[in-house]
């Protein structure tokens, strides 16, 4: 485990606790899964359809960064163009608290099907986590790969 890094995985994607749900969601791109997944992994690429800086140390235990460091954590799994597992957490989230965002790509047809779950959102942020993938990430990787 990194130093000061997240707990377990287990300890998080278990039965969401009382003070945080778990958050699911779709979205379809036209586009390959090996297109989405760089799009997400790749900082370049990242940056190029947030608008914002981001870092990635695209390997198990490498950290990552996204929304000039508003967001930060740990890779916890990549599956070339099909998963990617991360410890995230809102810097502004209390001290040692983690959530587990999991990406989950599959091809359908000409398109790639993203299934998102994230668990451990705290309920204080709940509205602006289920709103922002919407506005900060679907949306914009949508325009961004289907140019």
């Amino acid at each position: 485990m990194v130093p000061g890094g997240p707990p377990p995985a287990s300890k998080v994607m278990a039965k969401a606790s009382p003070g945080v749900r778990n958050l699911k969601q779709t979205a379809t791109f036209r586009a390959s899964p090996h297109d989405v997944y760089q799009a997400l992994v790749d900082p370049q690429e990242h940056a190029k359809f947030t608008g914002e800086p981001a870092t990635m140390v695209a390997h198990p235990g490498g950290p990552f960064t996204a929304y000039d460091s508003g967001l930060e954590g740990y890779v916890l799994q990549l599956v070339p163009d099909k998963r990617i597992v991360l410890a995230w957490r809102a810097t502004g989230w209390p001290k040692g608290h983690w959530s587990i965002a999991q990406f989950v790509l599959t091809r359908s047809g000409k398109t790639t099907k993203l299934e998102f779950s994230q668990f451990g959102v705290p309920l204080s942020d709940w509205k602006g986590i289920v709103d922002g993938w919407k506005q900060f990430y679907w949306a914009p990787l949508k325009a961004y790969l289907e140019a």
